[in-house]
């Protein structure tokens, strides 16, 4: 900010950028937050302005002036009481609306400026560093309980729950890392599988933070020199389409020194890692899924994805997807499957092991004479169909019944024809009917193919050469705009 010159303001105070820069203040000063310049941030309208947006590439900001000095009112503000004083259970129903604005703003200032690494993203990059629709690294996560517990040493949420005293977030506590994206993959499994259940066993490839340096990227004691590309930010600007003809531009981790800003010369880099601050390391991972799951389940290998600087790794996703079985489908925690039988079977009974189930074991089923079975017919084994997650419960096996009849000529001579018919029911009543037609017909006709309409259904109103004459009905016609 070198030529930069203090303006009086409209009460006659002198003015000064977002972090309190006057003109020859050092850099070392500048990455001390003072009570001053907070009380300064919190105090004015906008709480923050960040650079051009549209001028991002040659680095061009335009940071709103603040006053060095508050007014004789608020002298004496810190910004515990500014945003207490913002908090929307402190103020009136009619303005709470605009004060949940103001006191977001506030934590956000106060965030922001009392962070090192926050504050150098903001002098590159301005508000789009912690905007994350932008694909930046990710703003503060604004959370009021937190900042509350930061700013006044209690928890809004209750004594002893998360963000205590303490706990994170709150004094004296850890700044949480931000969390790695996750791994997402289908697994595909078969219905034996998901039936007796599986424990598999893989080796994969995982980056991890390098041990020797720590995810430095360097050797010890050596020293980084500010990334050239884009110059110690740790991110860049980037364009990415999201559509045809739509291009967005984003702001990316730099992939010159993965984020951190900083690069080391050849020499002195990591020999593990090459600098790169990670390397792939070979880990045995192992997924167990239970009897009884279900397609679209998710197993879930926590803290197993691949590791990034300054970030907790993500998780291993897999969601199960069930092949297709030859025998059997599955209804839930049913399971359903054909049963052929022959004509004899059907007519006279039959004892028999009808099929085998998922886990190798025969069905057996004795059918008593005298109980036929038609065509379309279906029967329940109680018990037999999926295991449940949960106890020792089953679902049920449905067996549809398809009739096998036998081929074309089967019975051998009329004597064979004439015994069938006298062991079988007798024939329907005859029709009676004044006038009797002797008609031709075919076999294997497709009715849904004759009853359907359009071209093929053999009605000649829809071919393309009909034609309708034009018939006038007396009602009015459309017309085709």
């Amino acid at each position: 900010m070198a030529g930069f010159q203090p303006n009086a303001g409209a009460m006659g105070e002198e003015e000064i950028d977002l972090y309190g820069t006057l003109a020859g203040e050092s850099r070392a000063t500048r990455a001390m937050p003072s009570n001053r310049v907070c009380r300064a941030a919190l105090h004015r309208e906008g709480c923050l302005a960040g650079p051009d947006q549209e001028g991002l590439s040659q680095g061009a900001h335009r940071p709103r002036p603040i006053p060095q000095r508050l007014p004789n009112e608020e002298s004496s503000a810190d910004p515990k009481q500014a945003a207490l004083k913002y908090h929307p259970d402190k103020v009136s129903e009619e303005q709470r609306q605009e004060s949940e604005v103001k006191f977001k703003e506030i934590t956000q200032a106060y965030e922001i400026l009392s962070d090192d690494q926050k504050r150098h993203l903001y002098d590159s990059h301005g508000m789009a560093a912690f905007d994350s629709s932008r694909g930046g690294p990710g703003g503060p996560e604004v959370d009021l309980n937190d900042i509350l517990s930061q700013m006044f040493g209690f928890n809004v949420g209750g004594p002893g729950g998360p963000g205590g005293p303490g706990g994170p977030g709150g004094p004296g506590g850890p700044r949480r890392p931000r969390r790695g994206p996750d791994e997402e993959q289908e697994y595909k499994v078969t219905l034996e599988e998901l039936y007796k259940g599986k424990t598999v066993k893989f080796a994969a490839n995982k980056q991890v933070l390098c041990g020797q340096c720590k995810g430095s990227g360097g050797k010890e004691k050596a020293k980084s020199t500010s990334c050239e590309r884009c110059k110690g930010n740790g991110m860049v600007e980037a364009i990415r389409q999201i559509g045809p003809g739509m291009m967005r531009r984003e702001t990316v981790l730099c992939d010159h020194c993965q984020g951190s800003g900083n690069f080391f010369k050849e020499k002195d880099r990591c020999k593990k890692c090459k600098g790169k601050r990670t390397v792939q390391e070979k880990k045995a991972l192992e997924i167990y899924i239970p009897r009884g799951s279900m397609q679209g389940e998710r197993i879930v290998l926590e803290g197993e994805a691949d590791q990034y600087p300054d970030q907790i790794p993500g998780d291993i996703v897999f969601t199960l997807t069930e092949e297709a079985h030859d025998i059997f489908s599955r209804l839930g925690n049913d399971l359903s499957a054909e049963l052929n039988v022959t004509l004899a079977e059907s007519l006279t009974g039959f004892s028999r092991v009808v099929l085998k189930h998922l886990d190798g074991r025969g069905i057996s089923i004795e059918r008593p004479r005298g109980n036929i079975l038609r065509p379309g017919d279906c029967i329940r084994i109680e018990g037999e169909g999926m295991p449940m997650k949960r106890g020792e419960m089953k679902g049920d096996l449905y067996l549809l019944i398809n009739v096998e009849f036998p081929e074309d000529g089967w019975l051998k001579g009329d004597a064979a024809y004439d015994a069938l018919n006298e062991m079988l029911p007798p024939p329907a009543a005859r029709i009676e009917a004044d006038e009797v037609d002797e008609v031709d017909y075919e076999d294997g006709a497709d009715i849904e193919k004759a009853s359907g309409m359009g071209e093929n259904s053999g009605d000649p109103r829809f071919g393309n050469d009909w034609e309708e004459e034009d018939v006038d009905d007396g009602q009015a016609q459309c017309q085709t705009q």
